[in-house]
């Protein structure tokens, strides 16, 4: 577990270096939160920092309160976790020196617990009517069946798939690009609210703190690195979904899309991305067989049963040889289906019974009923 006085320095952190500051956390790992926090009093840049760089950085680091911070987190219900917590998801440790400082953390449940079995459904915000509809379906049937759904709580895809999640009262995780205590966007204030009533709200911005463009986009690491795939709904060719799903792919997590049709700009990322590694998924069931545990397999897909199916080999092959508007006799029949005349008959007779077939004299031919039951298996 943190101690206390490493966890004041983190908290203060989060409002000094921007979300994955690998220079901030080089010197995390060299000097520990607490003496980093102290090297800001003075004049001399750690390391890796120029003078310019390291002045900007103090004039942040003025004035701040990160006791004031935790005491605002605690009143929401919330904590901020730190690596070492028991909350803390050792995947994010994946990111390196691009890691989290913290999380500043909103909603009962464990984060820890909730990323073992996740994935993220991300997308386009100005996502289309099939877009929307696949990604609330897919958020639905994974929250139903025990995953955590992960988005980043913007318009479009990510809205729909929290918001399937929390249609059957499952478990999903917003990652925000600024403070868990800010409704951006302002239009998802709603939904916001629900996620961190029923889910979870993370960011790696202290409370208050507003998104910016870039913060967006580091937004997107952590949810890469947090879930153990990643699912691509809709997306165009220079959509941050794929930034996610890019990082997805650099961190060795499973990256997959949803096609869409091939004459939409919104499907053209998605289906690049399907060129390259990504993985083609269809509903819920494959995304588990490729996340879960070994034996969670999606259902084998089978086209409709028709009786013809049902027919032995030999009785397929007696049915293949009559045509489709005239009548054969037996010897017809037998010599067509490379058959004695005595097995063609019982072929023809067993036909008959099964209601494939008619029998008119000498002859025989299909039933008036047959097209149904022979999937129209010859032009004659």
């Amino acid at each position: 577990m943190t101690g206390r006085e490493e966890r004041v320095a983190r908290a203060a952190l989060t409002r000094i270096g921007e979300p994955g500051d690998e220079t901030v956390n080089r010197w995390l790992d060299r000097y520990g939160a607490v003496e980093t926090l102290k090297a800001f009093g003075s004049d001399s840049p750690l390391p890796g920092a120029s003078r310019t760089r390291w002045a900007g950085l103090r004039q942040r680091a003025r004035g701040l309160d990160p006791e004031a911070d935790l005491a605002g987190i605690g009143a929401l219900g919330g904590r901020f976790v730190c690596p070492g917590d028991a909350e803390w998801p050792s995947q994010l440790d994946d990111l390196g020196d691009g890691r989290p400082v913290g999380l500043w953390v909103r909603g009962r449940a464990s984060l820890r617990m909730w990323a073992l079995r996740s994935v993220a459904v991300v997308g386009s915000r100005a996502c289309t009517d099939y877009g929307a509809h696949m990604a609330a379906t897919l958020g639905s049937s994974l929250a139903a069946r025990g995953w955590t759904v992960v988005s980043g709580a913007a318009y479009g895809v990510d809205g729909a798939a929290h918001s399937g999640a929390l249609a059957v009262e499952g478990a999903t995780v917003g990652i925000l690009a600024c403070g868990v205590d800010v409704a951006y966007p302002p239009g998802n204030g709603g939904l916001i609210r629900r996620i961190g009533e029923q889910g979870l709200l993370v960011a790696e911005l202290p409370p208050g703190d507003h998104p910016t463009r870039s913060r967006f986009v580091l937004r997107n690491r952590v949810i890469a690195a947090l879930t153990r795939g990643t699912v691509v709904v809709e997306a165009e060719l220079r959509s941050g979904s794929l930034v996610t799903a890019r990082r997805a792919l650099g961190l060795g997590r499973l990256t997959m899309g949803v096609p869409g049709p091939v004459t939409s700009g919104l499907s053209a990322g998605v289906h690049q991305l399907l060129r390259g590694e990504g993985i083609v998924v269809t509903d819920a069931a494959e995304i588990i067989e490729l996340v879960g545990a070994i034996g969670e397999l999606a259902p084998e897909r089978h086209g409709p049963v028709v009786p013809r199916d049902l027919l032995s080999p030999e009785a397929a092959r007696v049915l293949e040889m009559l045509p489709a508007r005239s009548a054969l006799g037996v010897a017809a029949v037998a010599r067509a289906a490379a058959l004695t005349e005595d097995r063609a008959l019982v072929r023809l007779q067993e036909l008959r019974s099964l209601g494939f077939l008619e029998h008119n004299g000498d002859y025989w031919q299909l039933a008036k009923s047959a097209d149904q039951h022979t999937d129209q298996h010859t032009n004659r």
